[in-house]
């Protein structure tokens, strides 16, 4: 699918970061989309922004709040996305809505813990079996679903612990690696892909705190308020870029599709030598090596 001129699309947790610059970047190579999100303002900020962007005034963007870990939630999204574009099928699902938390099975609640994997795994479940039908009835459909380099790498950092969302995103590269042999055999006109970012600039950290399931003191939430901040403006790939990554992994038709070069490195030492992947120090070193690289490539820039 190299053009999306035309298209359907269908982005999950499409109010910020890598699904609103994925429904502006769609909106800007002319598809039609639709978003899904908790947050009304955050997804009227968003479809702003894609309407800013379309080519033409015939595009049409709708908003539709949806809880993706809810399954009959999305099969209503499915049916308001349908009237929606007046359409008995979509062509792109992008499964991209997530949270964290859920980090030790031993000091965090079973609620927290569930309420990370529902929507992180549920939603690329519930999304996935909500618009299969609508996929089949185009002539070309692409799901991308999105996971994390989480998902080859249960790690982010030796003395944090980081279980649900890891499981999460383990499930959702496994489940969409066996979605590929699926749909070649029921559904070849279809394909999937996995994604798999790096640390992008996104706001999942303020979004766990607003919208997952723990109860936060006042002081809790000024200090997430505070590190929510700090993941975003440190991240080395903005969501722009990362969107841009993905879509151009779609016209590819990849499978796989690594964001970042801390995704890239991350991946090539895990494969090289998986019995030192939770070795203390692992990570320390190559995120160290690329804080390197990218200080030397500034400073070529700057000359």
């Amino acid at each position: 699918m190299q053009d999306f001129a035309g298209k359907i699309a269908v982005v999950t947790g499409g109010g910020t970061g890598m699904g609103r610059e994925l429904a502006v970047q769609l909106a800007a190579a002319g598809a039609h989309v639709s978003m899904c999100d908790v947050s009304e303002p955050n997804m009227a900020e968003a479809a702003a922004l894609a309407r800013a962007a379309a080519p033409a005034s015939d595009i049409r963007i709708s908003t539709h709040q949806c809880d993706v870990s809810d399954e009959a939630a999305m099969f209503v999204f499915r049916d308001e996305v349908l009237a929606a574009h007046d359409s008995d099928h979509v062509n792109l699902l992008f499964n991209n809505a997530g949270l964290s938390g859920g980090g030790s099975i031993f000091t965090d609640s079973r609620e927290t813990w569930d309420r990370c994997f529902d929507v992180c795994f549920g939603g690329v479940r519930w999304g996935t079996l909500a618009f299969l039908g609508a996929l089949v009835a185009s002539d070309d459909g692409h799901i991308v679903n999105t996971s994390s380099v989480n998902g080859f790498w249960a790690s982010i950092g030796a003395d944090r612990p980081h279980t649900a969302y890891s499981a999460a995103k383990f499930a959702v590269k496994g489940f969409t690696e066996a979605l590929i042999t699926d749909l070649a055999v029921n559904a070849p006109h279809v394909k999937a892909s996995v994604v798999m970012p790096g640390h992008i600039g996104t706001s999942i950290i303020q979004n766990s705190i607003d919208f997952g399931s723990r109860d936060l003191s006042d002081e809790e939430r000024e200090l997430g308020k505070v590190a929510a901040q700090m993941f975003h403006d440190m991240a080395p790939m903005s969501a722009a870029e990362a969107a841009t990554v993905i879509l151009d992994g779609v016209r590819e038709d990849r499978w796989r599709i690594l964001v970042g070069a801390d995704a890239h490195r991350l991946d090539e030492a895990v494969r090289a030598n998986p019995e030192a992947a939770y070795d203390p120090g692992f990570g320390d070193v190559l995120f160290e090596e690329l804080r390197r690289a990218a200080e030397a490539l500034d400073a070529d820039l700057a000359e």
